[in-house]
């Protein structure tokens, strides 16, 4: 049922019970110490009040019958009422002048055995409570005073037990008045401290209803409320840098798409009207158009192909892939697809094996990747010349072409960006972005370099891994 309620109801109904469980604790704690603090007084009045009545007027030679008609004189001033027991338990009530005096008390067996007691057990007492005859519940003080006799003192209970019930009563008015401050109280102190979750709750929903992730919540603090608000920003900001990426990929695609969909449209739309005219177009300039038409199709392809590969999930942070793989295996397989591609060019190889946690297809592609870029920039027909080299985990390629201006650097790896000097060449911008996303994947880095013995550009790339 209080899963049903509101949290800051439940924090009160819980502060409440809380409360309700220590006041209760505290009440009966105190009855109960109450209680027997009033017995131990009373107890030690019976001891003091009636010492005097222990050794009787008739002395050491009395008789019980003497002890019982010839009272101490010090008990008619004192002590209600008291009698004394034989061992057999036969005894004799001798009441006090009091206003309301005790009645006869059933001797107990505790009683007869204190009677019982022997000189050698010395000379014992006890205390318990008992009921007389009359029905009144009294404290009964019992000591051994001679051979078979004891005398036992009396006095009732009723002022204890009356002060106990007001005690009671008092504690009972007490606990309830703390039970509904403290869930008043708690309902107040829910209401403060929830006040920040009512903020960050409005804050969510206005996000939820606008989709606007400028919302920022004040925080201030470090507690618990100051962590989840600071969180809450955390996470608004991150999906505004992601929608930020998203729509400057989606800007940028579209920027991509549209030259070689133009293109294409052209070209088939001269095809069309050459057809629908009957004016035929020479042979050489109809193949010249179905090889525009090809060409634009394949980096149409290839452009859709980087966009799926980059718009894949990534790894969560801090989680490396499962997969084991040899990059040695993928770079022999990369560098025989680039062998097809650029028939010409020299690739030097050099390579060791290790093993590195990522996808075999992925690896393959981003080595791919490098490749191309090299034999892009490296140089055309037999004059492109790479060296491919893979020595302790480290992966380099080198190009030897002009080189890449040191301005262009810091941008080499973000998506679409093309340096001024190959934006005539053919590709999407997306291959060494694709290659920074799959080495980021496997837990390594890459850079580009200039290279130090010439001109030309080096990819290093650096993966964890073994040798075997």
């Amino acid at each position: 049922m209080h899963r049903h309620l509101p949290l800051r109801a439940r924090l009160a109904l819980l502060t409440a019970l809380a409360v309700a469980l220590a006041v209760a604790a505290a009440a009966v704690t105190c009855w109960v110490l109450t209680r027997n603090q009033l017995h131990e007084q009373m107890d030690r009045t019976l001891a003091t009040t009636g010492t005097p009545f222990l050794n009787p007027r008739g002395g050491p030679g009395s008789t019980i019958s003497d002890i019982c008609a010839h009272p101490a004189p010090q008990f008619q001033r004192g002590l209600l009422t008291y009698q004394v027991i034989r061992a057999d338990g036969w005894s004799c009530t001798q009441l006090g002048t009091a206003t309301d005096p005790v009645g006869p008390v059933p001797v107990s067996a505790a009683d007869k055995e204190v009677a019982a007691a022997n000189a050698a057990e010395g000379r014992k007492v006890v205390f318990h409570d008992a009921t007389t005859r009359d029905g009144k519940h009294v404290r009964v003080m019992t000591q051994h005073v001679s051979r078979d006799t004891a005398v036992s003192v009396s006095r009732p209970l009723g002022e204890i037990e009356s002060s106990l019930d007001s005690l009671a009563v008092w504690l009972a008015m007490v606990s309830a008045i703390g039970i509904l401050g403290a869930a008043t109280l708690g309902l107040l102190v829910a209401r403060a401290a929830l006040r920040p979750v009512d903020r960050l709750t409005e804050a969510a929903e206005h996000v939820a209803r606008t989709e606007d992730l400028d919302t920022v919540i004040p925080v201030a603090g470090k507690d618990e409320i100051a962590r989840l608000g600071r969180s809450f920003n955390a996470m608004t900001a991150s999906l505004k840098a992601s929608r930020l990426r998203q729509q400057r990929l989606i800007a940028d695609a579209g920027h991509e798409l549209r030259t070689p969909l133009t293109s294409l449209r052209t070209n088939t739309d001269l095809l069309l009207r050459s057809e629908q005219t009957g004016r035929p177009i020479p042979p050489a300039d109809k193949e010249r158009l179905l090889r525009n038409v090809k060409a634009q199709l394949v980096e149409l392809s290839d452009l859709v192909g980087d966009l799926l590969s980059l718009a894949r999930p990534e790894h969560v942070a801090g989680t490396p892939p499962t997969t084991s793989a040899g990059l040695h295996t993928a770079i022999e397989r990369a560098v025989e697809r680039a062998g097809l591609r650029a028939p010409d060019a020299r690739i030097e190889v050099e390579i060791e094996p290790w093993y590195v946690r990522g996808e075999p297809a992925a690896l393959e592609r981003a080595v791919v990747n490098l490749l191309d870029n090299a034999l892009k920039f490296g140089g055309s027909g037999s004059e492109a010349s790479v060296q491919v080299r893979l020595v302790d985990g480290e992966l380099t390629v080198r190009d030897h072409g002009p080189g890449i201006a040191a301005d262009d650097v810091p941008y080499v790896f973000e998506r679409f960006w093309r340096a001024p000097a190959a934006r005539g060449l053919p590709g999407s911008g997306l291959g060494l972005a694709i290659v920074a996303r799959t080495v980021a994947d496997a837990g390594g880095t890459v850079t580009l370099e200039p290279a130090d013995d010439g001109p030309g550009t080096i990819a290093r790339v650096r993966l964890p891994g073994t040798a075997g």
